[in-house]
């Protein structure tokens, strides 16, 4: 038997493509897996829920027949998932693509589960349910945004990296630092040390003002594309995490009556907004290999040349070596 063909570009570790919403992964992802033996992982919180598909922008149905897609609807959305589930799955995907001979590639929109997935998760306290809560309490009462100004008074690097809107996490740290007294950011310095996961990384950028035309146009699509419909199709059955996605809430909200609709598509865009701005905030903490300045009129798939070039690039000079994430 003839020895299997060598493969100089990639090996068994995974690729990774950084950047935020509607910064240009998908389409880019699409081309690079057309053009190299990869495997699209989605290192998304909200893409694992089926019937969750316009507001999370997941690819179009026939992109996920023509190019192998994982932790894409995995879960239903009236469950809850975790960094841990996740990490357990992916794993399992990464492991069974690296059997067909090809390479993982992870298209990151949630920060916090690829650095659960790549450096593992750290070891914190178990759930305290009361405090819990009366946490949960005061955040209906006065709103996600006054838990997340105590977090940034007690823990002011583990505020930077959380949504004032994502109240599960802000809910955690605030119970980690009661519980120990410490701050949980301090329980997860793990991240600066190597990844047990190697992998080489690529991140796209674009110019502030490009990104958030480019998000208010996705919102409209969106809309158009009808998102306020298939909110009302997954009425009750949205769980409490799911139903804190971006595009959701909004639009749970003015089926409840509580803003019109102009408002609720406002809210939206700035939601999407401050999105992109908390993952640019993690992302400027990763440490990413290289940079991708896009724009400029150049396609997808031109960028996607690009990209490949430089994951080859990467992996030749030595894709393991570990940059510590900027401060």
């Amino acid at each position: 038997m003839s020895p299997s063909p060598q493969r100089p570009d990639l090996d068994a570790s995974c690729w990774v493509l950084l950047g935020p919403t509607a910064s240009g992964k998908t389409e880019i992802s699409v081309h690079l897996a057309r053009a190299h033996p990869v495997e699209i992982v989605s290192v998304d919180s909200m893409q694992v829920y089926r019937g969750m598909d316009i507001g999370t922008a997941k690819p179009p149905p026939e992109l996920l027949a023509e190019v192998p897609h994982h932790m894409i609807d995995v879960v239903e959305p009236e469950d809850s998932f975790s960094v841990g589930r996740f990490r357990r799955m992916a794993l399992e995907a990464m492991e069974g693509i690296r059997a067909r001979g090809r390479t993982p590639l992870l298209v990151c929109g949630t920060p916090l589960y690829l650095k659960g997935l790549l450096w593992g998760l750290f070891e914190g306290p178990g759930a305290e349910p009361e405090l819990r809560r009366r946490l949960r309490a005061e955040a209906r009462e006065h709103g996600s945004g006054r838990l997340h100004r105590r977090l940034a008074e007690v823990d002011p690097d583990a505020a930077e990296r959380i949504d004032p809107n994502d109240l599960r996490r802000i809910v955690r740290a605030l119970e980690v630092h009661e519980l120990t007294g410490r701050p949980i950011s301090e329980r997860q310095d793990h991240f600066d040390g190597p990844p047990g996961v190697p992998h080489v990384a690529v991140g796209l950028r674009r110019e502030r003002a490009e990104l958030y035309e480019r998000i208010n146009e996705r919102v409209g699509r969106m809309m158009a594309a009808g998102l306020l419909e298939e909110v009302k199709c997954l009425a009750g059955r949205l769980g409490r995490q799911a139903a804190q996605a971006v595009g959701y809430k909004e639009l749970i909200a003015h089926l409840a009556g509580e803003i019109d609709w102009e408002e609720a598509v406002r809210r939206i865009r700035r939601n999407t907004r401050h999105l992109a701005k908390h993952q640019l905030t993690w992302f400027r903490r990763f440490p990413v290999a290289r940079w991708v300045e896009m724009g400029g009129g150049e396609s997808a798939e031109e960028a996607a040349e690009r990209c490949g070039f430089l994951f080859r690039s990467l992996a030749h000079s030595g894709p393991f070596s570990y940059d510590k994430p900027r401060p």
